[in-house]
């Protein structure tokens, strides 16, 4: 019987680790991807490759330049948001296109490799709203998929598989406790840096999550 292979996109945090040992628990034979993208700091991708080797999957790291700024994680010169604003408007840490431009990556590498499905750890609720990690989005990219690919045009679909979409964080760290992930080994904080910041808000959401799931982070 064939191998069922799969493309994982892996930043080096919680999420992303989660989706990973997901689709490995699902069957799939698994090749990460990572992206050196002039990000703030370089400290997600020391996870990624930690996590890649803990759970035995190959990683790709793929340099590309986004340096025209943007966002706060790429321009230094902008300020990392402190906590959750409340606030409806899309935070200074969306990175224009980030996802568009990652899974298109994913896509060519998953159609070369004779992958049948592209995961990656969104998740709607309980977050920033960034407009590139809502289910409408992903539906988008299906149908770009299946019209502008060989695979697509041939009826070899390739999915884009979003398991995390409508979790909140507190189940995301419970799923990912059952799955064994080993949680010490992800990054989230913004800042980077040999220790989270705490203030952030990707600190704040992680730390509210294991508080929520009534779990020790580490």
């Amino acid at each position: 019987m064939k191998d069922k292979r799969c493309v994982v996109l892996l930043s080096g945090g919680l999420d992303s680790a989660v989706t990973l040992y997901f689709a490995k628990k699902s069957g799939f034979d698994c090749s990460c991807v990572s992206f050196d993208y002039g990000q703030r700091h370089k400290r997600e991708l020391t996870s990624a490759k930690k996590i890649a080797d803990a759970a035995g999957c190959p990683l790709r790291v793929i340099k590309i330049d986004m340096g025209w700024g943007g966002s706060s994680l790429v321009d230094k010169k902008m300020a990392i948001p402190q906590k959750p604003s409340g606030s409806k408007k899309i935070p200074s840490t969306y990175v224009p296109g980030r996802n568009i431009i990652f899974l298109s990556f994913a896509l060519s590498f998953a159609e070369v490799i004779g992958a049948e499905a592209i995961f990656i750890g969104a998740h709607a609720q309980d977050y920033s709203g960034y407009p590139d990690c809502r289910p409408e989005f992903y539906k988008a990219f299906s149908k770009v998929i299946k019209t502008g690919t060989k695979a697509g045009v041939e009826n070899r679909k390739i999915s884009v598989e979003t398991p995390l979409i409508n979790k909140t964080k507190a189940q995301i760290i419970k799923l990912g406790a059952r799955l064994g992930v080993p949680f010490g080994l992800t990054w989230s904080c913004y800042r980077g840096g040999t220790s989270p910041c705490g203030k952030c808000d990707s600190c704040h959401y992680r730390n509210k999550g294991f508080k929520e799931a009534g779990l020790i982070d580490g």
